[in-house]
């Protein structure tokens, strides 16, 4: 009924790649956080070593953070750039 165009094709296929890839992020961050809530009692030397992994996770979960809105931000605006063409198309033809 509605004629693909190539470019239509382009952004649709891109912003189900993005959306995969930042699906996968965000499975990663959950895996990261499970790791982080976790509470180990400890002597004071022991809590001085676990406390600088501790930094190094929450640091990772942040970086992590801005990577996946950004993906999805991208995904988001390739999946309504192509919801638009489709719309364009449809009106046009």
């Amino acid at each position: 009924m509605f004629e693909l165009t190539m470019l239509m094709r382009y952004f649709l296929g891109a912003g189900i790649l993005i959306a995969g890839i930042t699906m996968v992020l965000v499975i990663y961050g959950n895996a990261l956080s499970t790791r982080e809530d976790d509470e180990l009692y400890l002597n004071k030397a022991e809590q001085a070593m676990m406390a600088s992994e501790q930094q190094m996770l929450i640091g990772k979960m942040h970086r992590l953070a801005r990577v996946i809105f950004g993906f999805a931000t991208v995904a988001a605006l390739l999946l309504a750039v192509s919801a638009g063409l489709w719309v364009w198309i449809g009106f046009r033809g």
